[in-house]
């Protein structure tokens, strides 16, 4: 059967012992969608990616990939998936080149295609200046992009991938972003992720998970608009701060607070609810003549949002 909805998770439960470490939960992802996975530590997010990939048994729910139920159909839903787990395992002793023409011997290729598909994981993971060198010389970032490599080698509609940046220096994260949203176009994308601005960088949407638990699933803009700085306006005085300024900016309907930032000369004006509030900040600025050298609208900080989201559940 073929379908849009390349996973589907319903009401999955994994428990070790009386320990609960995913706890009764729900999600789809579709073809040419990139979903993060965001959870501190400890969270569950590891756990689920290990069932959907078939390597963990379920304790209790459904895990459909590409709608083929992973219990009664585990090689073909293998052959779907790739899949980049935590730590970039490989064989330390074997060159880059050498592991992943093992991985396309495991996969069933043989002769051009099989020259051809290495050759072309190395170009996509940037790993031309180490294929020859052992994957036990390499470092961190390089072994990520090994992992990354043997993940995507056979082209999977389905690509599972925890920590796909961790270990890579700026220019290694911006090439491997730039990967996964070329990917995306035709493929389903699971991550999971500790860095709030790969949200923005390639997630279409964010779930947060804590104690096992999705706590929000949605768009990233949907996330910041949570946020407290949501739609807030940071001002910056030519000079210092005129007397009246806060006063005159709390009278504007829409606004719950102003706070003078660390630069002395620089107000914060938080809106109620994330409501804009710009327009009118700007007419107060002009009717009273203050002399503003910057004017910013923030979208709000992911960082804030993920900790109150994550905090509430722990505190319970």
């Amino acid at each position: 059967m073929v379908t849009d909805v390349k996973i589907s998770v319903k009401a999955l439960r994994k428990k070790f012992g009386a320990f609960t470490a995913v706890d009764d939960i729900s999600f789809d992802v579709n073809k040419g969608e990139v979903l993060g996975f965001l959870g501190p530590n400890g969270a569950g997010k590891s756990t689920t990616m290990k069932m959907i990939t078939g390597f963990m048994t379920p304790t209790a729910g459904k895990i459909l990939v590409d709608g083929l139920d992973i219990d009664n159909y585990p090689i073909e839903v293998k052959t779907r998936i790739g899949y980049l787990p935590e730590g970039a395992p490989a064989y330390g002793d074997m060159t880059t080149s050498g592991f992943l023409e093992f991985i396309a011997d495991i996969r069933g290729y043989r002769g051009r295609e099989k020259s051809d598909r290495v050759n072309s994981a190395i170009d996509k993971a940037n790993l031309g200046s180490v294929f020859h060198k052992p994957v036990e010389t390499l470092s961190k970032g390089f072994k990520r992009r090994v992992g990354l490599a043997q993940a995507i080698l056979h082209d999977p509609l389905i690509l599972i991938m925890d920590e796909p940046t961790d270990g890579l220096d700026p220019n290694q994260k911006h090439e491997v972003r730039e990967l996964i949203n070329e990917m995306a176009k035709d493929k389903a994308i699971l991550i999971s992720t500790h860095i709030l601005e790969e949200v923005d960088a390639i997630c279409d949407r964010a779930a947060i998970i804590a104690c096992g638990k999705i706590l929000f699933d949605g768009t990233p803009q949907q996330l910041q608009a949570m946020s407290l700085t949501h739609n807030a306006v940071r001002m910056k005085f030519a000079g210092e701060v005129p007397k009246l300024a806060k006063e005159r900016l709390c009278k504007i309907g829409d606004v719950s607070d102003v706070m003078l930032e660390s630069e002395i000369n620089s107000l914060m004006v938080i809106p109620q609810a994330g409501a804009s509030i710009a327009r009118q900040v700007t007419h107060l600025i002009r009717d009273e003549c203050w002399d503003v050298e910057e004017f910013v609208v923030t979208t709000g900080q992911l960082d804030e949002v993920f900790r109150k989201i994550t905090t509430q559940i722990t505190q319970q």
